[in-house]
């Protein structure tokens, strides 16, 4: 019994040994010279080390839970065949990793990395360029983008992809990415439950960020700056946004942030500066703004119809062409304790708030979104007399909107 015993324990022990994962290099010299070699010689949980030179590889399939590790960012380089590497398999690490040259295709969505019906992935230290799309995840949840580095050269739109672009996933975090010359740097459709935090999204044809049909999602300490338009969120339910840059956003229909048909969401500690919209809304409830700066832009807050039960409180709104522009005479929102830079009132009683109420629609805007080309005339005398009158007699625009308690100083 106690020979047995031995037997059995021996067994197990080596056993135990023959499962433990395993180091697997690969380089020119070594006895693996490929990354699909490595993969189809590597056992669950092993690590492929790729040594620093390039690899002219593409469709490299991942179907089982592995490590690709990169050392000094060896190159992958798929000579615009098609997609380069394809994850198929829960549990699945690529870091450390220089990819280029993705196919184009108008017909399939060629990806640097693409990760299907997979969970518990990471893809980190990943610097992409010459793609179609970069990091593309279709059904596949509870997974990590981190500290990636995606530089496309997109010039037109209909055969350029995205730089992240989330379909169908659920519980992911984005973190610390830099996105640029892309189609849209960030894309999430029908994607709940991800955070997008810590990210630089620049220079890309349409959008920073773009949310589609997706709830429960927060965006924060992000920078949007020179994209086409910053942020665009449609259709979409409780989204916070909070602690974001939208810089220098400019152009014909360029804007900070686009919000269309989005209801109970949280806007916070935002700032929009320099865009030709700071905020464009249109169709969306329910939604709180509060201790946002709006600098210097054209438009701070343009509000397109159908929006109800919004508030504003605490927001800094300095240097713009034009605060707030509505398109009808109907309010159902709240302006209450904002700093406005050109409220010219008084504080008798030095509570730090106004003693008269601001208004911060001015008749000129609402001409100029009746007709555009009357923005040759803004800052002119014309101009001045006419918001003037309203002001004292409002008959354009909507008489219950104003700021009853406007700050004297900076929140």
């Amino acid at each position: 019994m106690k020979l047995l015993c031995c037997f059995v324990v021996s067994g197990l022990f080596f056993l135990g040994k023959a499962q433990q994962p395993k180091l697997i290099e690969i380089c020119p010299s070594c006895a693996v010279q490929t990354i699909k070699d490595g993969i189809s010689i590597a056992a669950r949980h092993d690590t492929l080390l790729i040594k620093k030179s390039t690899y002219r590889e593409y469709n490299i399939i991942i179907d089982k839970p592995i490590t690709l590790r990169g050392e000094g960012y060896p190159i992958i380089d798929g000579e615009d065949q098609g997609e380069i590497i394809r994850i198929m398999a829960d549990s699945v690490t690529v870091d450390g990793l220089f990819i280029k040259n993705v196919g184009t295709s108008y017909t399939t969505d060629w990806a640097a990395i693409r990760v299907v019906r997979s969970e518990n992935y990471l893809i980190q230290n990943v610097v992409l360029e010459k793609l179609f799309f970069g990091i593309y995840l279709e059904k596949s949840n509870n997974g990590r983008v981190y500290n990636n580095k995606i530089i496309g050269d997109a010039v037109d739109e209909y055969n350029s992809g995205n730089g992240i672009q989330l379909w169908y996933s659920k519980n992911v975090m984005v973190d610390g990415n830099i996105v640029q010359g892309v189609r849209d740097g960030i894309y999430l459709e029908f994607s709940d439950n991800v955070t997008i935090k810590n990210n630089v999204s620049t220079k890309n044809l349409r959008y920073g960020l773009h949310f589609m049909f997706s709830n429960d999602d927060v965006y924060t300490n992000n920078t949007f700056e020179n994209n086409g338009a910053g942020v665009a969120v449609m259709f979409s339910k409780r989204i916070k946004m909070i602690d974001n840059t939208f810089r220098k956003n400019w152009g014909t229909a360029a804007f900070g942030m686009l919000l269309k048909e989005i209801n109970d969401a949280e806007i916070v500690g935002n700032t929009f500066e320099e865009n030709t919209i700071g905020i464009n809304i249109e169709g969306s409830n329910r939604i709180e703004y509060k201790n946002n700066n709006f600098i210097k832009n054209g438009w701070a807050v343009k509000v397109l119809g159908a929006c109800y039960a919004n508030s504003f409180t605490n927001n800094n709104f300095l240097y713009n062409s034009f605060d707030v522009s509505y398109n009808s005479k109907m309010n159902d929102n709240v302006f209450d304790r904002n700093y406005w830079s050109n409220y010219t009132g008084y504080d008798l009683n030095k509570d730090g708030l106004g003693d008269v109420p601001y208004r911060p629609v001015k008749l000129f805007s609402y001409i100029v979104n009746r007709t555009p080309e009357t923005i040759v005339l803004l800052r002119s005398l014309f101009m001045d007399i006419i918001d003037f009158s309203e002001k004292v007699s409002p008959i354009f625009t909507p008489d219950k909107l104003l700021d009853a308690n406007p700050l004297m100083k900076r929140h």
